[in-house]
């Protein structure tokens, strides 16, 4: 069984150069169930009902939110009548929602789960036990298990690789669009990397036009972000599964440029 994580989409840009790549690589690579963080995939902060509504129609089984999960209006609708987007779990209770859920394919029950970072972010409750708690849920009745870690601080993100090691498949990070080449397999068969990346425009910061950017570094003058567009690239991992045992076979870099 294949797994496909891809890393935050951002805009027009990501979801045009996925809709245009994913269709032909699920089908030459035989991917059962993909999974794609799209908390910035409409107008680059939040999702609406459009975005999500293609992003299901090209082969995306789970969208993953983050910090911007409430960018956008539709979310709160989308929150309550369809259980294949999820919100970070660490969440204050009562917030709409869940934070994590079981999806069935190919005979394979498969429990997704996002929580948020605290490091450098807005205050939230504790995403360690937030996952455990989770974890310990879905281990009832699923067969694999995969974490949507949306952090900024690297250090955060590997403790909770750590923190669940051998309980879960993968752990994967988000919300920095910078993707990391520390994708591994632990000895107790958990899957992980720090930060899938980004599926948007390349010639950006983080997906924005980069000139605004680089004029509010050097003038510190505020001004409106835009997101860029042009060349695209489309970051995530691909996880190998044995079909007996259900452990992790192997974890592959994605950075493909459109």
């Amino acid at each position: 069984m294949n797994i496909l994580a891809i890393g935050d989409i951002v805009g027009r840009c990501g979801r045009d150069a996925l809709s245009f790549w994913l269709p032909e690589f699920i089908e030459e690579n035989h991917v059962d169930f993909v999974i794609a963080n799209g908390e910035n995939a409409s107008h680059g902060k939040g999702i609406n009902e459009s975005a999500s509504n293609l992003l299901f129609d090209i082969g995306v089984d789970v969208i993953t939110m983050g910090n911007h999960t409430w960018g956008n209006k539709d979310i709160f609708s989308l929150l309550e009548y369809d259980n294949r987007i999820i919100r970070p779990a660490n969440m204050p209770q009562g917030t709409p929602g869940h934070g994590f859920n079981r999806y069935q394919k190919n005979g394979v029950t498969i429990g997704v789960i996002n929580v948020l970072g605290r490091v450098y972010m807005e205050p939230m409750d504790d995403p360690f036990m937030a996952a455990k708690n989770a974890v310990l849920d879905l281990q009832q009745d699923c067969d694999l298990i995969f974490v949507d870690m949306h952090a900024e601080a690297t250090s955060e993100k590997m403790a909770l690789g750590w923190f669940l090691d051998g309980m879960v498949t993968a752990v994967f990070g988000t919300h920095t669009h910078v993707q990391t080449s520390d994708e591994r397999i632990s000895n107790k068969g958990t899957a992980y990397i720090t930060d899938l990346g980004m599926t948007g425009a390349m010639y950006s910061v983080l997906g924005m036009e980069r000139q605004i950017v680089i004029d509010r570094f050097v003038k510190k003058l505020p001004s409106k972000f835009q997101l860029a567009d042009g060349a695209a690239q489309i970051n995530g991992a691909l996880f190998s599964i044995e079909d007996g045992t259900k452990t992790v076979q192997s974890v592959s870099r994605i950075f493909v440029k459109k």
